[in-house]
């Protein structure tokens, strides 16, 4: 399982699902121009929803919710349109996790993580070329999305509990991917279930320092910020990479393969058919 993203079908993120009849080996430049598109729309569409649509005195404002919701909605179009490709990672902290958990090769790591970073900075310049076609707009004043704590926390929350809350997010994100992705888990659902689940992380942690669990995401705002955003940006890769080799360590344990899978439930004794997706087979999980 460690050659993921190289023979994986659709539906995945990190980790194959179900191996094809003849898998094939796909190109390291196709896999890392997905990386670059996927993480471009990540910093466009969820920042964008930050900076263009939840502003004070934009009509019909979507709020912390609706910037949420426009994170997860990243994830999940985007697993769907290159996830095939790449595995559809579009984080640093994820491809560390699922490093750390045996999931994705090391040879692949650096150059994933250049092309992520490479794609938050893109989608970054892109937004501020929308935001700049209003007049008046000042996009250091503005704050531009990027992630801060103390003074630049939206809820003045202290450096100690940034680092806190984005190390814990980040690696119960990690957790679910890597349950997601198992190829125990129905593959049709891994997109909609991680969308979710970043959504989630946002709801919770927007207030805090505009949520980050992606230093990619948190490089891109930071340099056209410039000034304090940079000065923080260490905590942004250090808390989510830190939580995610947690989350990943934990995962070689928690979703490893072993022969206590088909453990009898708590419910009765009668087998049920477990249907888990295309190309796979039914197994009877004793309850």
């Amino acid at each position: 399982m460690a050659d993921s993203p190289h023979l994986q079908r659709a539906s995945t993120i990190g980790t194959p699902v179900g191996q094809v009849a003849r898998p094939r080996r796909i190109a390291t430049a196709r896999r890392l121009a997905a990386e670059v598109i996927g993480t471009f729309w990540l910093v466009l569409g969820g920042c964008g929803a930050a900076v263009l649509a939840a502003g004070t005195g934009v009509p019909g404002t979507i709020g912390m919710a609706g910037v949420a919701l426009a994170f997860g909605l990243t994830v999940f179009t985007m697993a769907f349109a290159v996830g095939f490709i790449s595995g559809g990672h579009f984080n640093p902290a994820v491809s560390v996790g699922l490093t750390v958990a045996g999931r994705f090769p090391v040879r692949d790591l650096p150059g994933y993580v250049i092309a992520q970073v490479i794609g938050g900075i893109l989608g970054s310049a892109a937004l501020a070329a929308l935001a700049s076609g209003t007049a008046g707009f000042d996009l250091v004043a503005s704050g531009f999305a990027a992630n801060g704590y103390g003074v630049h926390s939206p809820g003045g929350y202290s450096a100690a509990t940034a680092f806190l809350s984005e190390a814990l997010l980040t690696a119960g994100f990690l957790t679910v991917i890597l349950g997601a992705t198992d190829e125990r888990s129905p593959a049709a659902f891994a997109p909609l279930s991680i969308g979710l689940a970043l959504t989630l992380i946002h709801l919770i942690s927007i207030p805090i320092d505009n949520t980050s669990v992606n230093p990619a995401r948190s490089t891109g705002p930071a340099l056209f910020v410039g000034g304090w955003a940079l000065s923080q940006l260490w905590l942004f890769w250090i808390a989510p990479l830190g939580g995610a080799a947690v989350a990943g360590l934990l995962g070689r344990w928690l979703f490893a393969h072993t022969d206590e899978d088909q453990s009898p439930g708590p419910i009765g004794d009668t087998p049920v058919e477990l249907m888990v997706g295309d190309d796979r087979n039914t197994a009877p999980l004793e309850r």
